[in-house]
């Protein structure tokens, strides 16, 4: 540092330490921000960062996710801030477990990383109601995100409690904690437009209050392109590149870089390919971008009822560098970290100018950045969506695949192209998908217990009342279920049939309906992610006299986007009955019975301390294909530390609970489309969520992530709340044993991004193949190595008609290692063929 800045440090310091803010033998750290980066310390700084949620995984893994985090290159760690679980009754605060978010931002220091603290707090995320505490919508006169009294009252004291409990733990920088960023409100800007003059003047109300809070760090707003100075707004998007902030003082920074995107019930699995996504990375720093963040480097799980939607699935693993499991996706880990090596290499030049443009032919063009006439860093783009190309640039030929960056962090040497994948990767993109690196236990079918849900009203704490009442006004997200009973009268008098046949035709706003005639299954309808609301057509057949309609209505997620959406509703608006001889019979103004959740909920036989009651029932036949039937085994611990997986695909909708915590709703009968996938999807071109697609005609979720800090060395107990019927004896438990690894580099790939070393003359060897197994394995077993033109790829290798056996090289360098490195040279590997490039292609076993 220089010295100059060194001593702005120490006075800033001194008068924090005057002001309270800071204690003895803290280093305190500054934060401010001009129209070039972010200014830490004195220094602009380039940074990436990438976003954990604290709920979405526990607190026992949270060291290892960010220490792999920062191994991959972050230099922060960005998380939202979820208000309906840290104040779930108006006035009393929970900040425990998975939401002791204190302790989360102190485990991110303890790393050596910063933090963003997006506050909100309305966060979307795909987190139930947006991250709205349902008290709030109970307010008299409350309005959502506009300038209304009661809700800007409540959002102030959130935010002022946030920060205030950030203040007295000195987490902020400048009382020497992580803290460098903060953000109010989410995406406003997106659905400004529908509040009108009160959107508006809520903006400058949210960035004032944000201010007056006197952080002593910058607040940003991401995308709202109105953001009040000194509010930076920022950009959300697969794409930032062209993104300018509304003031010339202001940094270009991207706090939402979609790394893939979220899984829903009845979809296919979205991923996003890593070439797409570093080549967005690198057009985005080409083009003056200072801070971008991965949204999500850790997706996680959706625990319990936290996720939103409606019809959200409980994965979250968003094909995100870390997987839902915390272990490292490869090449997207891999080849993202090459890729922040090779941009902190220009960091430098990157803070100190404007980058010069230069035309290098259609679609194709150069970005220098220059410290002097003859001193300088580059990006080479071809941004053609089908069409390579050989360009000149500084009186050299490069070669650009198309839709590819290549950086040259001294305008002459190529370090790095985003189209070069030549880190390794991982076989098959399932953690648990092999059985070479999976263990699976079944449990023993005879050793279920269950218990049948009454049909209909359960309790003395119903309620009636005319009409069909909205959903979630009723229920107040207390459960997920809604009894709806009345009865529907056939004469008596009528002679022509015992039976009498009619059409139900049922109206619901959604997320899903049971239909029940006479205590009997006869109908199930549902909408999807995209269009909640459904109807049902379902034919009926009714007994003279009183028949009863029971419709257990069910939410999946409270919407959390939108303009509006707190107030939109759930649940049956008209249900009509046609062909009982006097035309249609509308039931929806008559008199309606209501019953909130299920008895089985009220009942808890979620929790362990229900496991012995004698309301279970147990029996050499289990019963299976039923619905509403809860489901409870014993089962034993499988060896390891790791996470483990609760295989459900033989169940149809429901949720489960292990040692009474929620792993989550499961749905995994609702089948995603047939068509629309691909495996090897082409990521040359702009990507969107419904681009690369997997697994059509699959469902979208059959494996659910059981944290191993919730089991038990010994029994434990399992509970499955079966809405539409399943098959228990089918349900198997899985834990990782190992991982497959491969790699596949040519001798004209580059080497290691941090093996090339500013104003050297030293050469590097040329490329390797590094291979590295996840903490705790070693590599056991070379299951593959040719040195030639091998054929197939990763998981499928052959030898081709160029081949040399090296598998022995390669057990001497890597067997035993859990990580080792191996030239691509004829030195190392000999020549089978001379004068014909070459590759090396291995795939190694870690266990």
């Amino acid at each position: 540092m220089e010295k100059k800045h060194f001593v702005e440090v120490v006075l800033l310091c001194v008068i924090l330490v005057f002001e309270g803010h800071c204690t003895q033998r803290v280093l305190c750290t500054s934060v401010t921000y001009d129209g070039r980066a972010l200014v830490i310390n004195g220094q602009r700084r380039i940074l990436q960062s990438g976003s954990i949620h604290y709920p979405r995984t526990t607190p026992e893994v949270w060291p290892e996710l960010i220490r792999k985090a920062k191994e991959g290159g972050l230099d922060v760690i960005e998380t939202y801030v979820f208000w309906n679980y840290h104040e779930p009754v108006k006035g009393q605060y929970y900040f425990e477990g998975r939401f002791d978010l204190v302790q989360f931002v102190k485990v991110v220091h303890e790393a050596g990383l910063f933090v963003h603290l997006r506050i909100g707090p309305y966060v979307c995320a795909e987190w139930n109601y947006g991250g709205f505490p349902m008290w709030l919508h109970f307010i008299p006169g409350i309005q959502f995100r506009t300038t209304n009294t009661p809700f800007k009252t409540e959002m102030e004291l959130f935010l002022g409690k946030i920060v205030g409990l950030m203040k007295e733990e000195n987490l902020f920088a400048s009382q020497g904690g992580p803290i460098i960023l903060a953000q109010v409100e989410n995406e406003y800007g997106i659905v400004e437009e529908a509040y009108g003059i009160g959107g508006q003047l809520y903006v400058q109300w949210a960035a004032e209050t944000a201010v007056n809070m006197n952080t002593s760090v910058p607040w940003v707003m991401c995308s709202q392109r109105d953001a009040p100075d000194p509010v930076i707004n920022t950009c959300n998007g697969f794409y930032c590149d062209q993104f300018t902030p509304n003031s010339p003082s202001k940094p270009k920074m991207w706090t939402e870089n979609y790394v893939g995107w979220f899984l829903a019930f009845g979809y296919p699995i979205p991923y996003r390919p890593v070439e797409d996504l570093a080549f967005a990375v690198a057009r985005f720093f080409e083009y003056g971008g200072t801070f971008q963040n991965y949204y999500m480097y850790f997706g996680g799980s959706n625990f319990g009822r936290t996720v939103g939607g409606p019809l959200v699935a409980t994965s979250y693993d968003y094909d995100a560098p870390l997987d839902e499991y915390g272990f490292i996706r490869q090449p997207k880990w891999g080849h993202l970290r090459d890729l922040h090596k090779a941009i902190k290499v220009c960091e430098d030049y990157l803070v100190s100018s404007e980058p010069t443009h230069v035309q290098l032919g259609s679609n194709l063009e150069a970005h220098v950045y220059y410290k002097s006439s003859n001193d300088c860093a580059a990006f080479l783009a071809n941004y053609d969506n089908s069409q390579d190309a050989t360009v000149q640039f500084n009186g050299n030929s490069y070669f650009l695949p198309a839709w590819s960056v290549s950086i040259l962090p001294d305008c002459k040497t190529v370090i790095y192209n985003t189209a070069k994948v030549v880190s390794q990767r991982t076989v098959a993109d399932s953690a648990f998908a092999h059985a070479t690196t999976a263990r699976e236990t079944s449990i023993a079918p005879l050793s279920w217990s269950w218990y049948k849900e009454h049909v209909g009203i359960w309790g003395n704490n119903s309620f009636t009342s005319p009409g069909l009442l909205e959903q979630i006004n009723t229920t107040k997200d207390t459960s997920d279920f809604l009894w709806y009973t009345t009865s529907i009268y056939v004469d008596e008098n009528d002679a022509s049939s015992q039976e009498k046949e009619g059409l139900l035709l049922l109206l619901s706003l959604g997320h899903a309906a049971l239909v029940f005639i006479n205590q009997q299954v006869v109908g199930f309808g549902y909408g999807n992610h995209d269009s909640a609301n459904f109807s049902m057509t379902q034919k009926i057949n009714l007994n003279p006299g009183n028949n009863t309609l029971d419709v257990l209505s069910m939410m999946i997620g409270l919407q959390n986007f939108g303009p509006w959406f707190d107030v939109q509703g759930a649940g049956p608006f008209s249900v009509i009955v046609d062909g009982l001889g006097n035309g249609k019979t509308d039931l929806s103004f008559g008199e309606w019975t209501y019953q909130v959740g299920l008895e089985g909920e009220y009942l808890g036989l979620d929790k362990i301390s229900m496991a012995n009651s004698s309301l279970w029932t147990k029996g050499e036949l289990v019963p299976v294909n039923q619905s509403l039937i809860w489901y409870k085994v014993m089962f034993s611990a499988p060896q390891g530390t790791g996470p483990l997986a609760l295989n459900l695909a033989s169940m149809g909708k429901g949720q489960a609970w292990v040692n009474g915590q929620s792993v989550g709703r499961y749905w995994p009968a609702y089948l995603s489309p047939l068509t629309g996938c691909t495996d090897n999807c082409d990521y040359r071109g702009s990507y969107d969520a419904s681009k690369c697609q997997k697994d059509c005609g699959k469902p979208a979720q059959t494996m659910y992530h059981v944290p191993r800090s919730w089991i038990n060395p010994g029994e434990n107990l399992l509970v499955l709340h079966e809405e539409i019927g399943g098959d228990p004896s089918k349900v198997s438990v899985l834990t990782r044993t190992g991982q497959e690894i491969c790699a596949v580099i040519s001798e004209a790939d580059p080497a290691p991004v941090d093996s090339w070393k500013p104003n050297s003359e030293f050469t590097p060897n040329g490329p390797l193949v590094q291979l590295s197994c996840e903490a705790g394995w070693r590599i056991t077993s070379i299951r593959f190595a040719s040195f030639g033109n091998p054929q197939g790829s990763c998981g499928a290798f052959a030898p081709g008609a160029c081949h040399s056996d090296v598998v022995s090289v390669i057990e001497k360098a890597c067997i035993g290692r859990d990580a080792c490195s191996i030239p691509v040279s004829v030195d190392t590997l000999g020549d089978p063929c001379p004068l014909v490039l070459k590759s090396l292609a291995v795939a190694a076993l870690c266990s």
